[in-house]
């Protein structure tokens, strides 16, 4: 339960009142300030003027596409967006995350789920970590040096491989679609060739992970992307 004196605000952009009531319950039991829009227009009008410190958006809005207010706020926010999809719509999801989105949840979803993504999200708007370097498990990724550790032992890397893990390391967390990942990693004429990219991630998990068959860091989205899961995410 959070403290009334560091109650998050969580704006919620749905037009289905069953799910906006269902949310308001859930998050202010578990003690955040929940406010309301149901179109699209009047969630970016309340972002601008609320400020709030979470979204959680529908992609499905009677006004405007979900991914279009995801696109708008982008244009003056990095605030963190949850997007909610239907079971099996799968481009919305990716389009979602192309577009900005931070984490998605499929209705229908459970509260505890919701809670879980939800406090992930505020945690990763807190940097834990020294700047320029990042830790998970026994991983240690200093950015200014460009250098990776296992255990205290230097790994070596390929330039490509390093590429992939800086890009995972600085949105961990996240779920990045494929095209995000090859666009920022091989550019943007292999934004298709997910195979290059199933090949490199199998070889950091060879190198980063105990279990590379059982990933503990390096997670699969599957047939969206890839996710570098922090101790605290």
């Amino acid at each position: 339960m959070i403290t009334p004196a560091a109650k998050p605000e969580v704006l919620v952009i749905d037009d289905e009142i069953q799910i906006r009531r269902l949310l308001r319950f859930t998050l202010e039991d578990a003690g955040y300030a929940v406010r309301e829009a149901e179109t699209g227009h009047a969630g970016l009008v309340a972002a601008a003027h609320r400020q709030p410190d979470a979204i959680i958006l529908d992609l499905g809005l009677p006004d405007l596409p979900g991914v279009e207010v995801l696109r708008r706020l982008r244009e003056w926010t990095p605030l963190p967006v949850l997007i909610l999809s239907v079971f099996g719509q799968e481009d919305s999801k990716v389009a979602g995350l192309d577009a900005g989105a931070d984490d998605y949840l499929t209705k229908p979803f459970g509260g505890a789920e919701l809670l879980a993504r939800l406090r992930a999200l505020l945690r990763r708007v807190k940097p834990a970590e020294p700047a320029g370097v990042a830790r998970f498990g026994a991983i240690e990724v200093d950015l200014m040096n460009r250098s990776v550790t296992k255990d205290g032992r230097n790994l070596k890397l390929t330039a490509k491989e390093y590429a992939l893990l800086r890009l995972l390391v600085a949105h961990r967390g996240r779920i990045l679609t494929h095209r995000q990942i090859l666009h920022e990693v091989w550019g943007q004429k292999l934004e298709g060739q997910t195979h290059y990219l199933r090949v490199f991630m199998m070889r950091l998990r060879q190198k980063l992970e105990d279990e590379p068959d059982a990933p503990k860091y390096l997670l699969t989205e599957t047939g969206i992307g890839y996710r570098l899961l922090s101790d605290n995410a």
